[in-house]
């Protein structure tokens, strides 16, 4: 077969015009730059989709999801290669009462093999009433003719091309990625369904003014669309601003192992993406969906910013946070921040949690809960270490690699988590489903640290890292320090961002070994064990706090009492 040779055009649907000597295009070349070979095994991946149409509960409609491995990646698509789709996500956004989502999309897929492939069972399976979400084109490249085949004609006119697949012997007629998006269509109505064109993800590929690169499928699908009377979201580019908005740390971080398939943050992105635009979506076609959709709206504190003042969140764990309501019991420092703070200037949010370290912080959405509130002109302090450092892939799940500088690993989780329903969860839909043989990257001590710094400056805040509290542990006469474990950490992040650094860790420590001399006398600082405070050590580690914000002077030192209240 010639490519760009006179053909003949065939006319895709009765109402299309026909052209009777038309040019096709040359297929496109594959710009991924990675290798898929789920379709190699192909059987085996079917298997690891759901039956089309088993999730229905009873009368309600199925949101079936249409794609590659931007919304399915991986063979299995668990994320056992540190990869994830965004179709894993998507049902964090519909009320499972009202619908289920079926993730029918499989990698390596173009628009052509899928529907050549695997869309006539989903096809038999829909229902009147039912969604589809046709999202696919990443794939639709390539021979015409040869190898995987899956090349569809660029464009969204009516042109075919009548082919013979080299290896098979095989007839077929190619149509254009738009004629295959009108097939999709056409077979969606015909069962009662009710289809929705949406643009692909975005791939980690900037343009020559530095922007995330936009796909040329967005065009030809919002064709199609209005041609056809379909809601289109555009997907391509909500999340597109959203990674132009990152930079190059954050973005590179949202994919893994090449520059198309997402980690997990990339993949609940383009999630979060997709359930904006359904929602922002004037085409009153989709009001139906609208109705079942929820968790829409990212989750943020409820913050009086009387005057505009400025908010200081502080974020960590039970020497933060604990239970602060027994003058005898366990304090954390946070919960007396406002005798340290002028309260008249700035608002206090403690938004530290007991037992939490950077990477379960993260996990469960409580550090999302912070970054969609931060405002211009606030500040985060981020204080974290006492759990980081222990078992990985086992309970508690919130361990970290002992490093300050970046890497990471992809764990497979060895056994059964705690109930978390049990733990006040702020966000059940963010957190990972960690359980026996789940997969998760887990990242170093040090990269949690500068995901949490660079999230803040992203909103225009300011991040000031605080190093841990010193535990009750002496030896001659000294109180432990940690200055060569989480003290050099926190100093290699603090190199490499420039983040302003207040060292508790050792303000204390030095007041300690001045003021006790011996485990016994500090431990009127402490509560019934080594790291937890009392209110007189939560007093006194706020007190430390303000020492090191005055030796800094830096913004947030203006926002400081003149002297500590008692």
């Amino acid at each position: 077969m010639k490519i760009r040779k006179l053909l003949s055009v065939c006319c895709l649907l009765a109402v299309a015009p026909v052209f009777v000597s038309a040019q096709v295009a040359e297929a496109p070349k594959d710009v991924n730059g990675v290798v898929d070979n789920t379709p190699d095994s192909l059987d085996k991946a079917i298997t690891a989709r759901p039956v089309p149409g088993s999730s229905r509960r009873g009368n309600n409609p199925v949101l079936f999801l249409v794609g590659n491995s931007t919304m399915r990646t991986g063979t299995m698509g668990n994320g056992s290669n540190g990869q994830w789709g965004w179709g894993y996500y998507a049902h964090n956004y519909f009320d499972p009462q009202r619908i289920t989502v079926e993730n029918q999309a499989l990698g390596g897929m173009s628009s052509r093999t899928f529907y050549n492939k695997l869309w006539q069972p989903i096809k038999a399976a829909i229902r009147p009433g039912d969604w589809v979400i046709i999202s696919i084109g990443h794939n639709d490249n390539g021979p015409y003719d040869s190898g995987r085949a899956r090349s569809s004609i660029p464009g969204a006119g009516y042109d075919t091309l009548n082919v013979v697949i080299k290896e098979t012997g095989e007839p077929e007629t190619v149509y254009t990625y738009g004629g295959y998006m009108r097939k999709y269509i056409n077979d969606v109505r015909q069962q009662g369904g009710n289809p929705i064109l949406m643009s692909l993800t975005p791939r980690n590929a900037y343009d020559d003014k530095g922007k995330i690169v936009r796909k040329p499928n967005t065009q030809w699908l919002m064709q199609v669309a209005a041609e056809e009377g379909v809601p289109f979201v555009d997907l391509n580019e909500i999340s597109g601003r959203k990674l132009d908005a990152y930079g190059k740390w954050k973005t590179d971080y949202h994919f893994f192992l090449d520059k198309i398939h997402t980690s997990r943050f990339g993949a609940m992105m383009n999630a979060q993406s997709a359930a904006e635009g359904l929602m922002a979506s004037h085409n009153p076609a989709l009001a139906p969906l609208k109705a079942m959709m929820r968790n829409v709206l990212p989750p943020t504190y409820s913050v009086q910013r009387k005057g505009g003042r400025p908010v200081v969140f502080i974020t960590g764990d039970s020497t933060v946070k604990n239970s602060d309501n027994d003058p005898n019991g366990m304090w954390g420092w946070g919960s007396v921040a406002y005798t340290v703070f002028d309260t008249t200037r700035v608002e206090i949010v403690n938004a530290a949690q007991a037992g939490r370290s950077c990477r379960t912080y993260l996990n469960e959405g409580r550090w999302d809960r912070v970054y969609n509130s931060l405002q211009p002109g606030d500040f985060v302090l981020i204080q974290f270490g006492h759990n980081d450092i222990g078992p990985i892939n086992t309970p508690k799940y919130r361990g970290e690699i002992a490093t300050g500088r970046d890497t990471c690993h992809v764990y497979r989780m060895q056994a059964a988590r705690e109930d978390l329903s049990q733990q006040n969860i702020i966000d059940q839909r963010l957190k990972t489903s960690t359980q026996v043989g789940s997969f998760e990257v887990v990242y170093s001590f040090g990269w949690y640290l500068k995901k949490f710094i660079q999230d803040v400056r992203e909103k225009g805040a300011t991040p000031i890292l605080v190093s841990l509290t010193p535990r009750n542990e002496w030896n001659d006469g000294k109180i432990e320090r940690r200055n060569d474990s989480y003290g050099k950490w926190y100093r290699e992040v603090v190199e490499e961002t420039g983040v302003e650094f207040v060292d508790m860790h050792n303000i204390t420590a030095d007041f300690l070994d001045k003021k006790c001399g011996s485990k016994d006398k500090a431990m009127k600082y402490y509560n019934r064990d080594h790291t937890h405070t009392s209110l007189l050590g939560a007093r006194n580690n706020a007190l430390s706090m303000m020492q090191g914000l005055r030796q800094n002077n830096g913004p947030l030192s203006q926002y400081l009492r003149k002297k500590q209240l008692k």
